[in-house]
C-alpha cells in the first residue's frame, strides 16, 4: 500500500506541473503540440481556436493567420474551424538531422486585436530509416603472422532516426578467425572493433568474407549490412610443389612442330613474389634442349623440332619449380616417343642386269635388291612384289635382300624391252609403299624363221613381156631383231622345157623382186611354177620358201592358120590344091567343102570367124560364120560356070584381129569323071607343055589319100567311143555329180564334114576321184581346131586351163 501511495504522488505530481506549464503558456500566449514526423498533407495538428479561447465567430471577424517569415511553411490554420494542420509533409531527418528534439515554430495573429500568439510544434521521430554504413564493403589486410587478439576499428552504422531508433547494437558473422568488439564512445556512441580470433594461414584461406550488421531500436528493428573482406596477406613460409612426382608423356612422333606435350604445373601457397613460380630445365641433353622448349612463367613444354622415333625413342630431364624467395623443387619428366608409320619402305638397288638373252633359263637372275623400313613393328614389316603379268618373280635372299628372277622363257619377239616394278608395301595403317622399276632389254637369238606376207604369190604376166621387166616382189618379215632379222631372197633349183630356171627369173636378194629374163611365148610356156627362198643373217640361219606361180597370159600374136584347103604351092598348077565337088543338082544349103583354120592363140584371140569375100558368082556360095561351112545358096544354073573360085578370109577376136586368106575351087559337076576332065580341061589351060596323065595320076593319088584318111578317122573315133563307154562304167560307182567345165577351156577339132568328124572329150578331175567327171560329145561343137600342144607335154592329156590343179582344184583337159 505505501509503494501504490507513492506512486500515486509521482503521478500527481506529474500532473500538477502539466497543469502548471500550461497554464503559464496561457499566461504567455504559447501553443505546443507535437506530431509524428511523415504525417499526410492537411493531417490535424491541433485546435488553435479553443487553446487560445477564440470564438468561432469573432474568429472570421478578427482574421486570425499565420505570420509569413519569408521561410517554407509546414502548417496552416482552417478559417472556419480553427485547426492547425500540416502544409506540407515532414521529414524529422531532414529538418532536424543533428538535433536531438526537432520542434517548428510558427507565429498567429489576431488582427482585430492586435494580438501574436507563437506555436510549437515537436516533431515526433518515426522509425522510417534503417542503419547504414559509409561503406557497404570493406577490405581489410593482415599478414598471415599477425597474432591473435589484434584489434581493427570497423566504420560505425549511421541511422538518422533518433532515440531508440537509433543504432542500439552490432553483430559480426562469416568466419570462425574473428570476432566482434564493441566499445562505447565518450558520447554514449558505439565503437564496433574487430578482433583476430584465430592465427590466419593464407595458404589455407588467402581471403576471409565478413558481414557486420548493425540494429536500431525500433520496432520492428531495422537493420543495416556492411560485408568485410579480409586479404590475408603471405609469408614465404611454403616451397613450390608439383602436382605430380613424375611426368610421363607418350606422343607420336608426328606431333606437328609448335604443339604443347604437356604442362607441368608447381603450386606455392604464398602469394605475390613468394607465390610466383617459375620453371627451368634440369639435367637436359643438347639434343632434347634443341628439341623441347619450357615456357618459364606456364610450364607448358612445347615442341620445336620434329621427332623421330627412328633417332631416339625417348627423352629424361628434370624440370625446377622455384618462387621468387628462393624455394624450389624438381620433378622428373620423361617423354616416351612412339613409332607412327612415317617411313615408306626404301629399296636399294645393290645389283642388277640391263640385258638379257632371250634364250636366257627360267630362274636367271636379274638383279638383287635391299629392302629396308625405318619403322618397328608391323610399321616396319615389309611385303614385296611384282607384278603378276610380267614373267619375273621375287625370292628372299638373306635378311632383307630380295632377288629378281625369270619366272620363264622370254621371248624378244613378243616383248623386246621390260620395265620391271618392284612394289614394297608395309604393314602400317595406312601402309606406305615404294617402288623401283628395273630397265631391262631383251637381247636377241635367231629363233625365228623369215614369214612370207603371203602363203602363195601369183602373177599374170603378158607374153612378149620385156627383158628384164618387173613381175612382182615378194615379202617376207623376220620377228627376230638386227642381222638376225636381214632377210635376203633367192630363186629354188628348177627347169622350164629342159632350161634352168634361172634363165627365165631371177629374184633381187634385198628387195624380193622378181624380174623376168626373157620374153615369154604363151605359146611355148603358159605357166612357170617357182620357189624363192628367204633366208635371215642369222647363225645358223634360219628360211623359209613359198611358191610363185607365173600364169602367162596370152597375146594376139598369132594369125589363124588355115588347114584346109591346104596352101597352094608355088609350082605350076598350084591354083588346083583345093578343089571341092558341087553336083549341079545339089539344092541349097547343101555341104560343099569346110574351110578349116586354127590360131595358135587362146581364149578370144582363137575364136575365128569365117568370111566370103570373093566368088566366081557371088550368089551361088556362102561360108558360115563360126563353122566354116561352105554351102550352097541356090541351085546351080546352066548358065554358072564348071568352075567356082571362092576366096575366104579367116580373122580371129584379138585387139587388133589378125586374118588369113585362103582360096577354094569348086567344080559343078555330077561325077567324078566330069570332075576330072574339067580338071584336066583346066590343067590344059594352065600348062599347055605339061601331059595330061600326070595330074590325072595327082588326083587320082590325092582322092586315094583322103579316103585313108577318112578310114582311119572312122577307126579312131570307134576306139574312142569304146573309151568312153568303159569309163563311164567306171565312174557310175562315184558318188559325185558330173559336172562340165565351161566349154571356154576347150579347142574344138572341125573337119569337112564330108572326110572328118570330130569329137571333143571333157575331162574334169579332181584329187578325189570320185568326183571325177568325163563327158564325150560326138557331135561337132567347136569351129576351130587346137594349136598343138608344147612340145614337153607328154601323154594325151593337155591341159588347156590357166593353172594346174593344186590342193583339189578342178583341172580341165582335152583328149585329143
Amino acid at each position: 500500500m505505501a509503494e501504490r501511495g507513492v506512486r500515486w504522488s509521482r503521478w500527481e505530481r506529474a500532473l500538477l506541473w502539466g497543469v502548471l506549464v500550461v497554464a503559464w503558456e496561457a499566461a504567455w500566449g504559447q501553443l505546443h503540440y507535437s506530431i509524428p514526423e511523415e504525417m499526410p498533407k492537411g493531417s490535424f495538428v491541433g485546435d488553435v481556436a479553443t487553446d487560445l479561447r477564440l470564438q468561432l465567430p469573432a474568429l472570421s471577424d478578427s482574421g486570425v493567420r499565420i505570420l509569413d517569415k519569408g521561410r517554407m511553411q509546414y502548417f496552416a490554420l482552417h478559417g472556419k474551424t480553427g485547426h492547425l494542420v500540416t502544409a506540407e509533409i515532414i521529414d524529422r531527418e531532414q529538418l532536424c538531422e543533428s538535433v536531438q528534439q526537432c520542434v517548428l515554430r510558427c507565429e498567429v495573429i489576431v488582427e482585430g486585436k492586435m494580438n501574436i500568439y507563437g506555436i510549437e510544434v515537436e516533431i515526433m521521430d518515426v522509425n522510417d530509416n534503417s542503419p547504414s554504413f559509409r561503406e557497404a564493403e570493406k577490405e581489410l589486410r593482415m599478414s598471415e603472422t599477425t597474432a591473435p587478439g589484434s584489434r581493427f576499428p570497423l566504420t560505425e552504422a549511421h541511422d538518422p532516426d533518433s532515440g531508440p531508433n537509433s543504432v542500439q547494437s552490432y553483430e559480426l558473422s562469416g568466419d570462425e578467425h574473428f570476432s566482434l568488439a564493441v566499445q562505447t564512445g565518450p558520447g554514449g556512441d558505439q565503437r564496433p572493433e574487430l578482433v583476430l580470433a584465430k592465427a590466419l594461414d593464407r595458404e589455407e584461406a588467402a581471403f576471409h568474407e565478413l558481414v557486420l550488421r548493425a540494429s536500431d531500436g525500433g520496432e520492428p528493428a531495422r537493420t543495416g549490412t556492411a560485408r568485410i573482406r579480409v586479404a590475408v596477406l603471405d609469408a614465404n613460409d611454403n616451397a613450390p610443389v608439383f602436382s605430380q612426382a613424375e611426368y610421363t608423356v607418350r606422343v607420336p612422333e608426328d606431333v606437328p612442330v609448335g604443339s604443347t606435350l604437356v604442362t607441368v604445373t608447381a603450386t606455392d601457397p604464398d602469394e605475390g613474389l613468394n607465390g610466383h613460380v617459375k620453371f627451368s630445365l634440369q639435367k637436359v641433353s643438347v639434343k632434347a634442349s634443341l628439341i623441347f622448349q619450357l615456357d618459364a612463367e606456364t610450364g607448358e613444354i612445347r615442341l620445336v623440332k620434329s621427332l623421330d622415333f627412328e633417332e631416339s625413342d625417348s627423352y629424361e630431364m628434370e624440370v625446377q619449380a622455384e618462387d621468387g624467395g628462393g624455394l624450389f623443387d624438381t620433378v622428373k619428366f620423361v617423354i616416351t616417343v612412339t613409332d607412327v608409320n612415317d617411313n615408306a619402305p626404301r629399296i636399294s638397288v645393290q645389283s642388277v642386269l640391263s640385258e638379257i638373252s632371250e634364250d636366257a633359263p627360267s630362274g636367271t637372275m636379274v638383279a638383287l635388291l635391299h629392302v629396308q623400313d625405318r619403322d618397328s613393328g608391323p610399321n616396319g614389316k615389309v611385303q614385296c612384289s611384282i607384278t603378276d603379268s610380267l614373267p619375273f618373280r621375287l625370292e628372299k635372299s638373306f635378311e632383307n635382300y630380295y632377288r629378281v628372277v625369270t619366272a620363264e622363257e622370254l621371248d624378244r619377239e613378243q616383248v623386246s624391252e621390260y620395265n620391271v616394278t618392284v612394289r614394297a608395301a608395309d604393314g602400317g595403317s595406312p601402309a606406305l609403299w615404294s617402288s623401283a622399276v628395273l630397265w631391262l632389254r631383251v637381247l636377241d637369238v635367231n629363233d625365228n624363221a623369215p614369214v612370207f606376207a603371203e602363203a602363195r604369190y601369183s602373177a599374170r604376166v603378158p607374153e612378149n613381156n620385156a627383158a628384164g621387166a618387173l613381175v612382182l616382189r615378194v615379202r617376207a618379215w623376220d620377228a627376230d631383231w638386227g642381222q638376225n632379222a636381214r632377210v635376203r631372197y633367192r630363186l629354188g633349183e628348177g627347169r622350164v622345157r629342159g632350161a634352168p630356171l634361172s634363165s627365165y627369173v631371177s629374184v633381187e636378194a634385198e628387195t624380193g623382186a622378181l624380174y623376168a629374163l626373157r620374153s615369154f611365148d604363151y605359146e611355148e610356156v603358159r605357166e612357170v611354177g617357182l620357189w624363192v627362198r628367204a633366208e635371215d643373217g642369222g647363225a645358223p640361219a634360219l628360211s623359209s620358201n613359198v611358191s610363185v606361180r607365173l600364169v602367162i597370159v596370152d597375146e594376139n600374136d598369132n594369125a589363124p592358120q588355115v588347114l584346109y584347103p591346104p596352101a597352094a604351092p608355088l609350082a605350076a598348077g598350084a591354083g588346083w590344091a583345093g578343089v571341092e565337088l558341087a553336083p549341079r543338082s545339089a539344092e541349097p544349103g547343101a555341104l560343099v567343102a569346110k574351110v578349116v583354120a586354127v590360131d595358135a592363140d587362146a581364149g578370144q584371140n582363137a575364136w575365128l570367124s569365117y568370111e566370103l569375100v570373093k566368088a566366081t558368082e557371088p550368089g551361088l556360095f556362102r561360108v558360115g560364120l563360126h563353122s566354116g561351112e561352105v554351102r550352097t545358096a541356090r541351085f546351080p544354073l546352066s548358065r554358072d560356070a564348071a568352075r567356082q573360085s571362092l576366096v575366104v578370109v579367116v580373122k580371129d577376136h584379138g585387139r587388133p584381129a589378125l586374118s588369113a586368106t585362103t582360096t577354094l575351087t569348086v567344080v559343078l559337076a555330077e561325077s567324078v569323071a566330069e570332075l576330072l576332065a574339067e580338071l584336066g580341061s583346066a590343067a590344059s589351060a594352065a600348062a599347055p607343055g605339061e601331059p595330061a596323065g600326070s595330074l590325072t595320076r595327082w588326083l587320082v593319088l590325092a582322092v586315094a589319100a583322103v579316103s585313108c584318111l577318112f578310114l582311119a578317122f572312122l577307126l579312131l573315133l570307134l576306139a574312142l567311143r569304146l573309151r568312153r563307154w568303159r569309163r563311164s562304167q567306171l565312174l557310175a560307182a562315184g558318188s559325185g555329180a558330173l559336172r562340165g567345165v565351161p566349154a571356154s577351156h576347150f579347142v574344138g577339132i572341125d573337119g569337112v564334114r564330108a572326110f572328118l568328124h570330130s569329137y571333143s572329150h571333157e575331162v574334169s578331175l579332181t584329187a578325189d576321184s570320185r568326183k571325177s567327171q568325163l563327158r564325150f560329145s560326138g557331135a561337132s561343137c567347136c569351129d576351130t581346131l587346137p594349136a598343138r600342144p608344147p612340145a614337153e607335154t607328154s601323154g594325151g592329156l593337155v591341159p588347156t586351163g590357166d593353172h594346174a590343179a593344186e590342193n583339189g582344184e578342178q583341172v580341165s583337159f582335152q583328149v585329143l
